[in-house]
């Protein structure tokens, strides 16, 4: 199996960190229509090895993302705001599925490890908060907040027991975890309730798993995702302080 340059991973995942890197760029207006882009550039920018550059690259051509123009030149497409949204409803409709499968096949240590992430979660936002009350710094606890919420994401699809449906998920995400993580935080510089309040949804969605009620849980998951996505695609002083994580 081919490893990157460090030797330390395979290529297909270094392949596909890329692709999702670059398409989290693209959708989040980073990389803008029409901009051109190398196979080099894109490796430094992604500190790889052209190899899983050059795959991702050849993926992202193949789904509309980027066009070929010439030989040797490569712009990213002009996908316009129909195409955005076409591939949010594709995200949403997959994370609903997989909340669907979670019911099915979670087993009780699962749904006990996402119930004490959440217990976590809540702990971290009584710190935050009384921080923030005080005038203290908050970022440290606010990241460690966004791991936990990823960790609990990670493990709903792990419950999902269906790996080939969770990276169809990672390959239809509109935000990359690093542009997703970083809308995020630039929301909660403006709005410090900005994602703070969707911890009822995430323990519903425990009790419906636990209850092993598919059709609730695939609906939760949708709500929840849509609810997240429509956020994040809108600049922060574009809310009126709605509430809503994004988690």
């Amino acid at each position: 199996m081919t490893t990157d340059r460090a030797g330390s991973a395979p290529r297909e995942t270094l392949a596909q960190r890329a692709y999702l890197a670059v398409q989290g760029a693209i959708s989040g207006g980073e990389l803008r229509p029409g901009e051109k882009i190398t196979e080099r550039g894109l490796a430094e920018r992604l500190s790889m090895s052209p190899t899983p550059v050059r795959e991702a690259m050849r993926r992202l051509e193949q789904n509309g993302l980027i066009d070929r123009v010439g030989p040797r030149t490569v712009v990213v497409a002009n996908i316009g705001g129909a195409a955005v949204q076409d591939l949010a409803e594709v995200e949403v409709a997959l994370r609903g599925l997989v909340a669907r499968f979670a019911a099915r096949h979670a087993t009780p240590r699962q749904l006990d490890a996402l119930d004490e992430l959440l217990d976590r979660a809540d702990d971290l936002l009584i710190v935050i908060k009384q921080r923030h009350a005080d005038g203290r710094e908050t970022d440290k606890h606010l990241n460690s907040l966004l791991d936990v919420i990823q960790h609990f994401n990670d493990g709903v699809e792990a419950c999902a027991g269906n790996p080939v449906l969770v990276q169809l998920l990672d390959q239809s995400r509109v935000f990359s975890r690093g542009e997703r993580r970083t809308r995020l935080l630039r929301h909660v510089a403006v709005n410090d309730q900005f994602g703070l309040d969707r911890y009822n949804s995430h323990r519903a969605l425990v009790r419906a798993l636990r209850a092993g009620d598919s059709a609730a849980s695939e609906q939760l998951a949708i709500d929840d995702a849509r609810g997240g996505l429509h956020d994040l695609r809108h600049e922060p002083d574009l809310l009126r302080h709605r509430a809503g994580p994004t988690a």
